[in-house]
């Protein structure tokens, strides 16, 4: 009997503590789930509303140009106004507002296109002095910034009259002084329908938050636009509310408990891009773990049934248990997958540095940093008929989708640039192919450079990507045209430009997970610091390691939020390439006076160079290739600290002009051999002169030291 009953407390314990471990596992695996479909549909959200935020954006910056070349003209302001309107479905009024007193004859104008009630194009006026536009925040806030801004939600009783947000940017003239306020206007009706309808379970409920608290979306409708966030919980004594409300209206996101109507609820909250607006939803604790509490009660009853059964029970827990340790299988196995995803991505972007050991012309060097174990951004490059293609992308997004979509654009770049010389046109074919069937509507930037190795020449076209910077006599940015991204127009013709690089120049490209790290103060590290940091000269590879401990220290302890991509690439080539001709020989002047300014030489060392370079380079021509034979002599310089070396190579018959015997200058004209002055020049100015034969060219080197 005693032995029965402590069996029975043994049991008892026993089961007990198993429940309480699986109530422990089962809470933290629901809640895991509330996370995820919580941070699932804000993110849904937020994707759905920056698509119609960017559509609105994009045309007014599309617009710009027309209502540049219209401010001389104000009355055609109006038209332009009237396009975005009738262009643009997500755009239901728009004005060009001029700043006042900009024209003389003109001391307020804004003329507003909108659609009225019945869906018609409308045409009024701002300039009243009951609506008296320049103290709008729509008017003000772009004037004070110089930049885009998207305005507080309001009812705009001097244009549409409804509830709407403006996108409004500064327009300026040739000048560049800002002339005039360019606006689109957005219904925020349609925000009930994309944020009211969020269910992540039956009794949660969505509210979203303007830049100043003001309830945009609310389950309660006589709330919107009546209250802010900070009068609806002023009076709650949980100090947990304004904490939320604070990061809320700060931009932060992530999750808190918090109790209220007598219940505990969990608040999943997180920022809208670009609006300044804030989204949260909110869940009932009792549904997340609905299931889980029924589970318990009727463990708890089969507790008290006794030992008889126990054994129903037992197995209970056993299937329990394979349950939860087949999904940590299965989120290994995903881990796993994972893993393996970054190895193939990582696999498809050279990683091995240097790239071309044995080129002297070309240091270069790249880095890709994952904010998570997949990413979107990209960089490539290889060599082809002697010039260099490479490339760096950032997709939008992040995680899987991205990578896929990296994938894609970094085996487009590969196929199209693999028979295609010009990157226009590279670009051009790549953006073709993204574009249809577009179906998420994700873009990348890019940048695509061809590099003439032998000439220096590059050409180039950008994609909506930052500019990189180029290193000449000082650190500057690259002139782009910022063209479209990827996928995102399939009609988009993308203009292609052009430079050349010197020797010693050189080019950085990086991706916005770069210039737009934050730090835990949500400073951005920007791109002056990246200048400052690139303004010490280093090697490609030195370069890239600066930049990645200047972003490391900068940031601290914040996490990593976007991909980090880098690549430099420095431009170290001295070449000449003539055909076997003597009319060729008179290329070798500019191109020693190059190489003269970059070594600071004098003249008179300038001058000699040149002529034993013409010397040596002349045998080759006459006595290289038979009569009547086509070919080139190739010369490279190479410049050292303390020397120059000219390498002087053929495809011709063996000829080693070293092999002539030393001239006796002690003779004269008519006792000495016929030949042989020219390499007796060359051995005179040079320090050092050999030949070579390697394969079936010849190889001629000199040497001056300086």
């Amino acid at each position: 009997m005693r032995a029965g009953l402590l069996l029975i407390i043994v049991a008892a314990v026993t089961l007990e503590a198993t429940s309480l471990i699986q109530f422990f596992y089962a809470q933290r695996g629901l809640r895991s789930e509330a996370t995820l479909r919580a941070e699932t549909e804000l993110e849904i959200t937020n994707n759905r509303i920056l698509d119609i935020i960017n559509q609105a954006e994009t045309a007014v910056h599309n617009s710009e140009w027309i209502a540049k070349w219209c401010l001389d003209y104000p009355d055609s302001l109006v038209r332009v106004a009237t396009r975005l309107v009738r262009d643009n479905q997500v755009i239901m009024g728009s004005t060009v507002a001029l700043v006042p007193g900009y024209l003389d004859r003109h001391q307020l104008f804004a003329p507003y296109a909108y659609e009225d009630t019945d869906g018609r194009l409308a045409i009024t006026s701002l300039a009243t002095p009951e609506y008296d536009y320049p103290e709008r925040e729509w008017f003000r806030k772009p004037l004070e910034l110089g930049t885009g801004y998207w305005s507080e939600p309001y009812v705009d009783t001097g244009g549409a009259g409804i509830l709407m947000t403006t996108y409004s940017m500064p327009v300026r003239d040739d000048s560049g002084n800002i002339a005039a306020i360019m606006t689109a206007d957005i219904s925020l009706d349609w925000l009930t329908g994309v944020v009211g309808d969020v269910k992540v379970y039956p009794s949660a409920f969505s509210v979203l938050l303007s830049r100043q608290g003001e309830l945009m979306v609310s389950p309660t409708d006589s709330l919107v636009m009546t209250h802010t966030s900070q009068e609806l919980i002023s009076g709650f004594e949980d100090t947990t509310m304004q904490r939320i409300n604070r990061a809320m209206l700060s931009g932060g996101s992530g999750s808190e408990p918090l109790k209220f109507g007598g219940k505990m609820h969990q608040i999943y909250f997180a920022p809208i891009e670009k609006t300044g607006w804030s989204m949260s939803i909110v869940i009932p604790e009792d549904e997340i773990y609905k299931g889980l509490k029924k589970t318990i009660g009727w463990v708890s009853l089969f507790q008290l049934l006794g030992l008889a059964m126990l054994a129903v029970i037992l197995f209970a827990i056993y299937r329990s248990v394979l349950k939860y340790k087949d999904l940590n299988d299965r989120k290994e196995r995903m881990d796993n997958e994972l893993r393996i995803g970054h190895s193939i991505q990582m696999s498809m972007v050279p990683k091995i540095f240097p790239p071309f050991p044995d080129r002297k012309d070309l240091d270069i060097s790249a880095a890709l940093v994952p904010a998570r174990e997949v990413g979107g951004d990209l960089y490539d490059f290889y060599i082809r008929d002697e010039k260099l293609f490479f490339c760096i992308g950032d997709v939008s997004g992040k995680g899987i989708p991205a990578s896929l979509v990296m994938a894609v654009t970094r085996s487009l770049f590969r196929s199209i640039s693999g028979h295609e010389n010009s990157p226009g046109a590279i670009v051009s074919i790549m953006n073709q192919s993204m574009s249809s069937d577009n179906d998420n509507s994700m873009f990348v930037t890019f940048f695509c450079g061809v590099l003439d190795l032998a000439s220096g020449h590059l050409r180039y076209c950008n994609a909506g990507h930052n500019a990189p910077f180029i290193f000449t006599d000082s650190i500057r940015t690259l002139p782009v045209v910022p063209n479209l991204p990827l996928g995102v127009d399939k009609s988009m013709t993308y203009q292609e430009q052009e430079t050349d690089l010197l020797f010693d120049n050189a080019l950085f490209l990086f991706t916005d997970g770069v210039s737009e790290a934050e730090n835990s103060q949500k400073e951005l590290f920007g791109e002056k610091r990246i200048r400052e940091v690139l303004s010490t000269r280093r090697d490609a590879q030195a370069h890239l390691e600066a930049i990645n401990k200047a972003v490391e220290a900068f940031v601290g302890d914040a996490p990593q939020s976007d991909d980090i991509t880098m690549l430099f690439l420095h431009y170290l080539n001295f070449h000449l390439s003539l055909r076997n001709e003597v009319s060729q020989i008179s290329r070798l002047a500019p191109f020693i006076s190059k190489i003269a300014k970059v070594k600071h030489l004098d003249s008179t060392l300038a001058s000699s160079l040149n002529l034993a370079l013409e010397e040596a380079v002349t045998n080759s021509v006459m006595y290289a290739y038979p009569e009547g034979t086509e070919g080139t002599v190739d010369v490279e310089a190479i410049l050292n600290e303390d020397s120059i070396q000219f390498v002087i190579s053929d495809n011709g018959i063996p000829f080693d002009p070293t092999a002539a015997p030393a001239v006796d200058t002690s003779l004269g004209v008519e006792e000495r051999a016929i030949g042989g002055l020219g390499i007796h020049l060359v051995r005179k100015i040079m320090d050092n002169v050999s030949y070579r034969r390697d394969g079936s060219r010849n190889i001629l080197s000199m040497t001056k030291k300086i």
